[in-house]
Parts: C-alpha cells; sequence; structure tokens
C-alpha cells in the first residue's frame, strides 16, 4: 500500500544514525557519502509525499497495525509533507557546508544530524501528542549535542541555558498530556478532536488549563514572546551548520501551534473552541517587534541573524494567529521562505567571520575580504530577501500577510507593525554590510597580517558558497513559482479549517480525498 511510504521520513534517518555510529571514527569519507546519499532518499521520499497528498489525500499509518486511537499512527498530509520537504532542503544545504570540514570538529556529527532529522521528522508527522513529546525530547537530546558541536565555553553556557529551559518545556508537556489521558482517555489528536467536542461541562476548565500548557510549550519551542531567551545565545554561538539547520527548529513549534490549535481546539470544539485566538496575535506581533529591536542593538553578525529569528517567528506567527485561512496561506508561504533565507545568512556569516580573522563577526570596521565582492552581493540579496523588498520571497510572503489582513479586526496594528519592522529590519542590516563591506580596509592599516588566511582559502570558493547559493536558489525558487506555491497554501489552510477529514482518515485508516 502507498500509505507505507508515510514511515520512511522517520525510519530512513534513524536507520542512517546507526549505521553512521557502527563505522570507524575516522571514516569521514563513507560517513560523508553515507549521510548525503540518506538525505538524497530522503528528498525524493518527501517529493513523492509532497506530490501524493497535493490532492487533498491523508494518509494514515499505523505501526505494528494496531488500529488507532489504540496505536501509534502516522500520519502525512498537506501540511506535514510540507514541511518534510523545507527540513530536508535545509539540512541538505547545511550538510553541503559541513563535509567542507567543519563535520570533523566532532566524532558523532553525522549520527547526531540523521537524529534531528529522525525528531524533526517524527515530530512533523506524528498523530498522537505523547509521540510529539517523544520526537521533542529525541530534537532536545541531537539538539543539545550538536549546539556543542566543537566545543568551547560561550557554546557550553548557551547549551546549558538551552537544555535548561527546553527541559522545564518538557515537563510542562507531561503534565498537559496527563490532564488531557485522565480526562478524555486518550492521546491521540484525531480522537482528543472528537472528544473534546462532548466532555462534560465539569472537565473544560481542566482541559482549558492543558490547552494553555501545550501552548506554553510550544511557544517556547518557537520562540515566541517572552519564551524567546535561550535562542539568541544558542544560535549566535553554535556552529554556522548547526545554526542553519537550527533555523527550521522553531517552527516545529509554530507547526504544532498550527497543527493542535485547528485539529483538537479548532472552532469545532464547543467549549474549548479557539482557545489560544486572544493569545498569540498579540504575541506574535510583540515577538516581531522585540526580535527586530535585538537585530539593531546586535554588536555582531551572527547574533543580528538570530534576532531576525526571532523577527521571523513572529511575523508567521502572526499570520496564524490571524485564525483565517488566507492567513494561514500566507504564513505557509512565508514559513520556507524565512527558513531558507535564515539558513543561508548564517552560513554566509561565517564565511566573512572566516575572512575577518580576529576581526570575526563585529559590527567594525575591519580587512578587506577576500571575494568581496561576490559576498558582498550575496549579503545584499539575503538583505534585500529577509527585509521584504520586492520582487523577490520576502516581498511575496509579508504581502500575502498583509493581503490576509485586511479584512481582519486588528489590521491596523498587523500592517503598522509589519512595514515599520521591515524598514528597522532594513536599516539593521544596511548598518552591518556598510561597517563589514563598504567602510573596510586594507589589511596592514587594521594591523592585519594579509597572509594570516591563505593556507583556508586554498580551498575552493565556490565550494565554501555553494550551500549559500542553493539556499539562495530556493528562495528564488519560490519567487517564480509563487503562484503554483500560494495554490498548494491556499489548499493546504482550506484542509486544516476542514479538520473532519484528518479525523476520518485516521480513525477509519482509509485515505480520504477532498
Amino acid at each position: 500500500m502507498i500509505s507505507h511510504i508515510v514511515i520512511f521520513p522517520v525510519i530512513l534517518p534513524l536507520l542512517t544514525g546507526i549505521v553512521l555510529l557502527l563505522l570507524p571514527g575516522q571514516q569521514w569519507s563513507l560517513k560523508r557519502i553515507t549521510s548525503f546519499t540518506s538525505l538524497c532518499f530522503q528528498i525524493a521520499i518527501a517529493v513523492f509525499l509532497l506530490i501524493t497528498v497535493s490532492n487533498g489525500d491523508i494518509l494514515a499509518y499505523a505501526l505494528g497495525n494496531w488500529s488507532p486511537p489504540f496505536g501509534i499512527v502516522l500520519v502525512a498530509d498537506r501540511l506535514a509533507a510540507w514541511m518534510l520537504i523545507v527540513t530536508v532542503l535545509v539540512a541538505t544545504c547545511a550538510l553541503l557546508y559541513a563535509i567542507r570540514g567543519t563535520d570533523k570538529n566532532g566524532a558523532h556529527f553525522h549520527t547526531l544530524f540523521q537524529l534531528q532529522l529522525f525528531g524533526l521528522n517524527g515530530a512533523f508527522l506524528t498523530g498522537d501528542l505523547f509521540n510529539l513529546f517523544v520526537f521533542f525530547e529525541i530534537l532536545l537530546l541531537a539538539s543539545y549535542s550538536l549546539l556543542l558541536h566543537g566545543g568551547g565555553r560561550l557554546k557550553t553556557k548557551a547549551g546549558l541555558h538551552f537544555v535548561i529551559i527546553n527541559l522545564v518545556g518538557s515537563t510542562l508537556f507531561l503534565f498537559a498530556v496527563g490532564i488531557l489521558y485522565g480526562l478524555l482517555g486518550t492521546l491521540n489528536m484525531a480522537d482528543l478532536a472528537l472528544k473534546i467536542v462532548s466532555t462534560p461541562e465539569e472537565n473544560v476548565a481542566l482541559i482549558h488549563v492543558a490547552g494553555l500548557l501545550l501552548f506554553a510549550v510550544f511557544a517556547l519551542k518557537a520562540a515566541l514572546l517572552p519564551l524567546y531567551l535561550w535562542l539568541p545565545a544558542a544560535y549566535a554561538h553554535t556552529t554556522a551548520t548547526v545554526a542553519a539547520l537550527f533555523a527550521i527548529m522553531t517552527k516545529v513549534g509554530a507547526y504544532s501551534i498550527l497543527r493542535v490549535y485547528t485539529l483538537i481546539f479548532g472552532a469545532q470544539a464547543g467549549h474549548l473552541a479557539n482557545l489560544i485566538e486572544n493569545w498569540l496575535l498579540p504575541l506574535a506581533l510583540l515577538t516581531l517587534i522585540v526580535g527586530v529591536l535585538g537585530a539593531l542593538a546586535s554588536t555582531r553578525l551572527r547574533q543580528q541573524v538570530a534576532y531576525l529569528v526571532i523577527a521571523s517567528i513572529g511575523t508567521l506567527l502572526t499570520a496564524f494567529g490571524m485564525h483565517t485561512q488566507a492567513g494561514i496561506a500566507a504564513g505557509l508561504f512565508y514559513l520556507p521562505h524565512s527558513t531558507f533565507a535564515a539558513a543561508a545568512l548564517f552560513l554566509l556569516t561565517d564565511c566573512i567571520a572566516n575572512r575577518r580573522n580576529v576581526m570575526d563577526d563585529q559590527f567594525e570596521p575591519g580587512p578587506i575580504i577576500q571575494q568581496q565582492r561576490l559576498i558582498g552581493i550575496l549579503f545584499f540579496i539575503l538583505a534585500i530577501l529577509i527585509a521584504g523588498l520586492p520582487p523577490l520571497s520576502g516581498f511575496i510572503g509579508k504581502f500575502l500577510i498583509l493581503q490576509a489582513a485586511l479584512t481582519h479586526s486588528a489590521l491596523p496594528w498587523i500592517m503598522g507593525v509589519i512595514l515599520i519592522t521591515s524598514l528597522f529590519t532594513l536599516i539593521a542590516l544596511a548598518r552591518g554590510g556598510s561597517m563589514l563591506f563598504y567602510r573596510a580596509q586594507a589589511p596592514h592599516i587594521c594591523n592585519i597580517d594579509p597572509n594570516a588566511d591563505v593556507q583556508r582559502n586554498s580551498l575552493s570558493v565556490a565550494m565554501e558558497l555553494t550551500s549559500v547559493i542553493c539556499l539562495l536558489m530556493l528562495c528564488i525558487g519560490l519567487m517564480v513559482w509563487a503562484g503554483v506555491i500560494t495554490e498548494y497554501t491556499t489548499a493546504t489552510a482550506n484542509q486544516l479549517l476542514q479538520p473532519e477529514f484528518y479525523i476520518q482518515s485516521v480513525l477509519n485508516m482509509e485515505v480520504i480525498q477532498q
């Protein structure tokens, strides 16, 4: 049956990670080939799933042939397939950058990289809240280890904060699922959606608390205000490869919010309908403001990019927070754009920092770097992408969000915040670009040995910038095929707002077509 393909995105990175763990420690070429080959297969599977579900089919796969809601079920719909393809494309570009040599900084980098994909793919495909918790824990384990890749005091400090805060989130998650299971007797999301509608009135308050606890956990994963403080240090102090992969991490929280609060606590949930409607949009707008202010105040480029990730999640959740078909569709278009652009800028930042020697990524006038024109052009294009200037995908994404807001009661706030923060984002990136490129000086003026990085630059520049250019081309692809993609995201939004199709496909274990 075609539904068996649903388990492949989960089982393939897990098996790859196990194989990589068994390989001899110094067999780097073999590890790289194995890891990259696995990603190529994962791309093929994700594309196949995307095509399969693009007509509205929902594929449900029961592990061990245990029928839901009693067994574990994986579900692939338009949203899950969309998240899978974005994840594997970012991961492939990040791995291409790592195999230049930074993967050797840790013996088990490739194993942890595949386990991270195992957790990400599982989180997007699971149809069960408890298994969502399990995949979150796998993500935490792998991401903490990757965060420390290469070692260092700052990485250890940031990693400690990261793991402690996320362990608190995991505890809250357990409390929430415990309450739901105790009151409703199930954690299957489709079954929860049915049982919450008919829950006795005396249980409504407790389920309300559980729903808000889940929101707090997902907000923490998404770095939503005020639970974003772990992100800037964690993303700024890890390696470029890991930071690029982590560009998708906040989207796991955004995905969980969208999935749970349209399926379980959506408009059909009776007394618990639209549970977070009054919370999500204001918090998202505040997160956008804080992220941009952090970018303006940053003293290093890596720190600035980390705050821009926070700003992007604020923009994304602003779209989702409208709770409309147009808003969700616009957010789903903006999601891959913000992921690709942030990942590309993290990698480009590393290229810039390596060429500036002791100046690293500080916003201070430094030496004229090698290949300055090419790198400067790439930085300029990425700045346009992230700020949302026409005609690139950032502009299209923000335009769709503003268009969706035209009929919303909070239109003045949404439009005002997005337009003003876009201007400030442009100012922040222009300031950084000016310091790094326009005000650069000859190496001897900066008291820097001009031959200090000759050995490092013996590697091909084309090889070094391949990942950045690939991510940039993905953003351009979003612009070129914007019509086709918006049709898909609109259909995805419609499917999310009609959860009965998801419920039927899971509980009846049939392929349901809209």
